[in-house]
């Protein structure tokens, strides 16, 4: 009697379960999709679907609002009204929104910003992400390209700044107090801050308006980071979507800053 033959190689090898299968599911799904005569999801559309309203997906990985946040107050009874863009935060309970045509908000803290993403289901986006976002999907230095575009962006201003404390020159740096910093009525002369997305070029190509200038934004950094400039500088710590400053703490704000949130 021959003795048993050794079991093939290839019957040693663990057999895929079709069920467990992502390409089998996704064969299954489709199947379903076209006996019930409807089109298959393109990848590109899933993803843009996968975000929510007013946010834009960069590369599929996580979600970025398309405008420089406004905000409403969510009021103790459950009802809201709109924050003024030219009035802090403080201790008022707001809610980040991601609009078109509106003035975003300023005078906010890191902290601020960071709880007024919560509020919205959202946070605040990290470095990395910010300034992805910004470059687009070319890596380029501004959103737009790679030289900068004078007028493309809203970073060539007028200073507010000088004009209420400069006695007609350059502020002297007696003038630049917590107060005067956080004055409601520097945001508010034409030239100054403009509503979110009024620079139609100022756009990255993942669809992401106002990267650059207008107002600087808070990132997640536990330091105290914003990035981008804003209508006054967009160069003077780096150029366009490398510009960074670090030098204030969490809990600082002025006229100049503002946020938008990632998911």
């Amino acid at each position: 009697m021959r003795p048993p033959l050794p079991p093939h190689p290839l019957a040693r090898r663990p057999v895929l379960s079709l069920a467990r299968s992502p390409l089998f599911a996704a064969g299954v799904a489709a199947l379903g999709l076209a006996v019930l005569g409807l089109p298959s999801p393109r990848p590109a559309a899933a993803a843009r679907a996968a975000c929510p309203a007013g946010m834009a997906s960069v590369r599929g990985t996580f979600c970025i609002d398309r405008f420089e946040a406004s905000t409403v107050e969510l009021l103790s009874g459950g009802g809201k009204r709109r924050h003024s863009p030219f009035e802090p935060v403080g201790k008022l309970k707001v809610k980040a929104v991601s609009r078109r045509g509106v003035k975003p908000q300023a005078y906010v803290s890191r902290d601020q910003a960071e709880a007024a993403c919560q509020n919205a289901g959202k946070r605040l986006c990290t470095d990395d992400e910010w300034v992805t976002a910004c470059k687009g999907k070319r890596a380029t230095v501004f959103p737009y390209g790679r030289e900068r575009e004078r007028g493309a962006c809203n970073d060539s201003g007028v200073s507010s700044f000088n004009r209420y404390f400069g006695q007609g020159g350059e502020a002297p740096l007696s003038a630049f107090t917590w107060a005067n910093m956080n004055d409601d009525r520097l945001n508010q002369l034409p030239g100054t801050l403009a509503p979110a997305g009024a620079f139609r070029r100022c756009r990255s190509s993942f669809g992401v308006n106002d990267m650059v200038g207008n107002l600087h934004e808070w990132t997640s950094a536990p330091r105290g980071t914003f990035r981008g400039g804003y209508y006054l500088d967009s160069a003077k710590h780096g150029d366009g979507c490398e510009y960074k400053t670090t030098a204030h703490s969490p809990g600082y704000h002025d006229y100049s800053t503002g946020f938008r949130c990632c998911k």
